[in-house]
């Protein structure tokens, strides 16, 4: 085996312990290269590279948070996945305008991801954890779902103080639901449920106005909610209803899809350039994007 001579460019032993000796000498052990290299420069003197710094302290090993501040905690992504209904819930409390200027009514709102089906609503005049436990309580009741210790259902949410009241957790617990939580000032974390108030908010029917009171505005969100549910054709779910999705009719829907774009094709094969329109659906929906070898991952870990 021929040995390669090291390159010309390559430190030699006693800049590399200058570096060393440097970094964690009084003057600069709280910072890190990218501040050491300007302020060597500032005295006249270059040693190395911010580059050949960091890569120098990561082979020692010396590379760790080096500042009196709390090292920054890394927070993982919240990641979720459901092949099927009632598997992980997203809720969030949104504001409604009162017809009163700086008064607002607080909508709670429970979505099921996978079908994107309200399962529960309520509205009320303030932010309350009871109002929350009350939430659940009636959701959980109306899909029928009991306690599971191996599988139990996600509801995912944001940081909020409702969502996170002890009172609420005990409820959580008591009921066999998991609990999940966004990064703390990460807005994209509970993107189901924030799209569903944007299309609530941007409907023509939305009353910009404000609402005079709190019944006017539990009988508008119930409207709304029939509408969504029912006769929204939602576009995440190829245009059926999250109601049609939620209860497995979506199967014959799509089949009948199918079967009439196939008699199109076949009565005019001339206006088809390639196949049809795909009317499938997806097999399982992500709470934040995944890749697809993590996805088998995670369904295969969830199915041992």
């Amino acid at each position: 085996m021929i040995k390669r001579k090291p390159p010309k460019n390559k430190l030699t032993k006693s800049e590399r312990e200058e570096i060393i000796r440097v970094s964690n000498s009084k003057k600069f052990a709280d910072l890190p290269p990218s501040k050491i290299v300007p302020k060597l420069a500032d005295k006249g003197k270059y040693i190395a590279s911010e580059s050949t710094f960091y890569r120098i302290l990561a082979e020692e090993k010396l590379n760790t948070h080096r500042s009196k501040s709390k090292e920054p905690v890394k927070r993982e992504i919240p990641t979720h996945i459901a092949t099927a209904p009632n598997q992980v819930w997203t809720w969030d409390i949104t504001w409604l305008n009162a017809f009163i200027k700086g008064k607002f009514f607080k909508l709670y709102l429970i979505v099921d991801m996978f079908s994107r089906l309200i399962v529960a609503h309520e509205v009320w005049e303030t932010e309350n954890a009871e109002y929350s436990k009350r939430l659940i309580r009636k959701a959980t009741l109306f899909q029928g779902i009991a306690a599971k210790k191996d599988k139990p259902l996600v509801l995912h949410s944001d940081n909020g103080s409702p969502m996170k009241a002890a009172t609420f957790m005990a409820t959580l617990e008591k009921l066999g639901v998991q609990s999940s939580f966004s990064r703390p000032r990460v807005s994209n974390d509970n993107p189901y449920s924030e799209s569903l108030f944007k299309t609530m908010k941007y409907r023509p029917v939305y009353p910009n106005q404000g609402f005079k009171d709190l019944n006017e505005s539990r009988k508008w969100v119930s409207k709304f909610v029939h509408w969504y549910n029912h006769e929204h054709l939602h576009s995440g779910i190829n245009f059926i209803t999250p109601y049609q999705r939620h209860y497995g009719l979506d199967i014959n829907i799509m089949k009948k899809r199918i079967e009439t774009y196939k008699k199109a094709k076949a009565a005019h094969p001339e206006r088809w350039s390639g196949k049809i329109r795909d009317w499938s659906l997806p097999e399982y929906v992500t709470l934040n994007p995944m890749e697809e070898d993590k996805v088998e991952k995670y369904l295969n870990q969830q199915s041992s």
